[in-house]
């Protein structure tokens, strides 16, 4: 089985639609296997978006995460990756097909209400930043 991590950005909560977000991730078979609530510092905000270190956005997508609390999730499915990254539509909603967690509810590049590995390596990593292997269930 292949994982993936899944954050339920500050505007989604905010707007209090995480429910709404996993509810669609899980109507398309995923299975959850692992939840919680954080608000994360900027120091794992920095890790978790160090791919982006030298783009001029970096510093604006560390401030944004570590704004409020986020909802960090792992799914799994066969092809986890594909199926979350299909779900939520391009990173920009203005872009996202109709229909996507993105296009139906972020509110820009930035704001786009949650984040998915891109990749099942990138996924793996992702998660150990959120996730202890004993706060992952299989059942």
């Amino acid at each position: 089985m292949e994982r993936s991590l899944v954050l339920i950005k500050p505007d989604a909560m905010q707007r209090g639609l995480a429910g709404t977000i996993i509810s669609r991730l899980e109507n398309l078979g995923l299975k959850l296997v692992a939840i919680k609530v954080l608000h994360p510092d900027k120091a794992l905000a920095q890790r978790h978006y160090a791919v982006h270190k030298d783009k001029p956005f970096y510093d604006s997508l560390v401030d944004y995460i570590s704004s409020a609390p986020v909802i960090a999730c792992v799914f799994e499915d066969k092809r986890a990756v594909e199926v979350i990254r299909k779900a939520m539509g391009a990173t920009d909603p203005a872009k996202s097909e109709k229909g996507t967690i993105r296009s139906d509810f972020g509110l820009d590049i930035e704001r786009n209400t949650v984040h998915g590995s891109d990749s099942a390596a990138t996924a793996e990593e992702e998660i150990k930043l959120f996730f202890a292997e004993d706060e992952i269930f299989s059942y």
